[in-house]
């Protein structure tokens, strides 16, 4: 991610000894992103070699975060690939660097693919429902603090940088996601700790295979569907220059049934998925947007393009009909 917190070399290698985690011999800044400092660490341990990754969480406090750090920790124990959080002595996860909360987790193997194909979307699809299902029991709870309370909230700080269609567009939707959000079919949507966040760059694969998720610190406990919709938006659209927003009908059908393979859809969640398709466009554009027009400095700050997730929503609103056909009961179950 963008690099707002400078650490030093000796501050970051003192930290690796109190974790066991061997002697710090590189500290590389990582470019990308918009949240919080992130670093990749490798050290020398008895002869192997370690490589973790350091994040320093500007956004997130002290409060915050054992929800994000102990889901990661609760998942990994039960087979799911995500980084696992580094314990000092005492058991602890969180730690501090510079007067900031702090987090090491070991570094996936392999690389993200950022054009994928339908096995990748078969695997995504699979690995979420597992992480769905694993979490059901997380004894912790916090809610999506991007959620809707934050787009209500954030709206009209944006909407000055708007253009008048733009405004209506996103004026509209927000008063359709308050209105579906109080239907008592949304209410009824099995809920859980999600990702929320899980785009094509927060997963890694090496040899074909799907190594790990990563990246959960825009986790809460929301809508199963929300998390499944948000994956879809961007492992299941065209990103080639020119694109606008449509849905890849092979990958999208392949990512649902891999998914219902392992927890299938409700009557209800098939429903409301094109609705929720929209509300995961809104929530980036939104996010993107005030990014953009608000932001904070940093060494590596490289803002998304709001306009992408523009033309998702406007797509998803276009093809309503479309999305329904597409999300009958027997066009996305698995073969």
């Amino acid at each position: 991610m963008a690099v707002y917190t400078e650490v030093a070399f000796d501050e970051a290698a003192a930290l690796l000894h109190t974790l066991d985690l061997g002697d710090l011999t590189e500290l590389r800044g990582i470019q990308g992103g918009i949240e919080n400092t992130n670093y990749f660490v490798t050290s020398e341990r008895n002869g192997a070699t370690l490589e973790h990754v350091l994040t320093v969480f500007e956004r997130l406090g002290f409060e915050q975060l054992p929800f994000y750090l102990h889901l990661m920790k609760f998942l990994a124990g039960r087979g799911i690939p995500v980084p696992d959080p580094a314990a000092n002595a005492r058991g602890e996860i969180l730690h501090t660097v510079q007067g900031k909360p702090a987090a090491v987790v070991n570094k996936l193997r392999g690389r993200s693919d950022l054009a994928p194909g339908v096995a990748q979307c078969e695997a995504v699809g699979a690995m979420l429902a597992r992480m769905h299902l694993a979490g059901r029991d997380f004894p912790l709870s916090q809610p999506n603090l991007r959620g809707l309370p934050w787009w209500n909230e954030t709206v009209p700080v944006v909407l000055p940088f708007l253009s008048a269609p733009q405004a209506d567009l996103i004026r509209s939707e927000l008063a359709y996601q308050n209105h579906v959000a109080q239907s008592p079919a949304y209410k009824a949507l099995p809920r859980g700790a999600i990702h929320a966040d899980l785009f094509r760059d927060n997963a890694m694969f090496e040899g074909g295979e799907l190594t790990g998720f990563f990246d959960f610190y825009f986790a809460g406990c929301d809508t199963f569907l929300f998390d499944l919709a948000v994956c879809l938006n961007d492992w299941c659209v065209l990103h080639e220059e020119g694109n606008d927003g449509t849905l890849d009908v092979p990958r999208s059908l392949a990512l649902l049934a891999a998914y219902q393979a392992v927890r299938p859809l409700n009557a209800a969640e098939r429903s409301l998925l094109p609705a929720l398709l929209r509300a995961g466009a809104l929530r980036f554009w939104i996010s993107r947007l005030w990014d953009l027009h608000l932001p904070r400095e940093a060494a590596l700050l490289q803002p998304h393009d709001p306009t992408h997730f523009e033309r998702v929503l406007r797509a998803r609103v276009r093809d309503i009909r479309a999305l329904s056909a597409l999300l009958r009961e027997d066009a996305c179950q698995p073969a």
